[in-house]
């Protein structure tokens, strides 16, 4: 079942095409990654989603719903900017939070308690917002995110001030809600994390899609069978021009791509004649790699 159906909509300012003809599906469970550069069109997507704004064409369904009041009962929304209260306690906020999203008040403060706990914000809960350290508000921001067990959570940045261990702590807590049966929308531009959590993604640029579909499958669409290489000996092969189109050197390894129709392993033959091969790994390109050479090629 999906989760949420958009199908061609559009949404402009103007003369500016926010949302151009953009159609997706995020299917029940899956962790989906939105993308896109600045200004590509994804927070109007979101906000859409939100029912924040309304399109100018097309549909918008959720759990097989059009968009409605009890239906956005059922997502969580993490905004890239912060919307706390400052000047109300923290276990205040989560209450407002939980409350405006249905959740019965008998049952909100052992909820709030596990969740504080979990982020170990327990001691601040009855301290004010604007006392929270940047990466505590974010913590916070999340935790009324998901105070009310949301069947579609919708997150834009949600490592923004976060520190190594908190950001693990995350990605740790994002896939247990996968677990437990949540649909996350996740927006980000730190490519290794989508890499890392998301199923499949949607790249999306001047509010167009631009790519979409299995990140398994986009890596090996996009694959250079490039070779990672370290050896012992002079290396004349890297030369050869019929076998090799390019290499660099990197620290103690040499990056190289083969010539056209050259297969890795005929690569490994030359090097072996002459070298002694050490390592050798077909290297499968990065999702932010994949997201330049996309963005770049849309816009030339």
């Amino acid at each position: 079942m999906a989760t949420l159906k958009i199908e061609n909509v559009y949404k402009s300012y103007g003369d500016v095409k926010a949302v151009n003809n953009l159609s997706l599906t995020v299917n029940e469970g899956q962790i989906f990654g939105l993308l896109g550069p600045n200004g590509a069109g994804k927070t109007t997507t979101i906000r859409m989603i939100m029912d924040i704004i309304k399109p100018d064409q097309g549909s918008i369904e959720i759990l097989g719903e059009k968009n409605s009041r009890w239906i956005r009962d059922l997502v969580g929304y993490l905004p890239e900017e912060r919307g706390l209260y400052k000047k109300m306690l923290v276990s205040e906020v989560i209450q407002f939070f939980a409350q405006i999203k249905g959740v019965p008040k008998k049952v909100v403060p052992d909820r709030a308690y596990d969740w504080l706990e979990k982020f170990d914000l327990v001691d601040w809960k009855d301290k004010k917002v604007e006392e929270l350290s940047r990466g505590m508000q974010q913590k916070l921001q999340f935790i009324c995110t998901i105070i009310h067990e949301p069947k579609l959570i919708i997150l834009d940045e949600p490592f923004t001030g976060l520190d190594p261990a908190n950001t693990v702590k995350m990605v740790n807590i994002i896939l247990d809600l996968q677990k437990a049966g949540a649909t996350i929308i996740f927006s980000t531009h730190m490519m290794e994390r989508v890499e890392k959590l998301c199923e499949s993604i949607c790249l999306v640029n001047k509010g167009k899609v631009v790519l979409t579909g299995k990140l398994s499958s986009i890596k090996s669409r996009f694959g250079q069978n490039r070779i990672k290489m370290r050896f012992e000996g002079e290396g004349d092969f890297l030369s050869n021009k019929s076998l090799v189109a390019d290499f660099q050197k990197n620290n103690r390894f040499f990056e190289l791509h083969p010539a056209k129709d050259v297969e890795p392993q005929i690569v490994l033959s030359a090097a072996m004649d002459e070298v002694n091969v050490q390592h050798f790994e077909i290297e499968e390109p990065s999702l932010e790699e994949i997201f330049i050479k996309v963005v770049e090629g849309d816009a030339a």
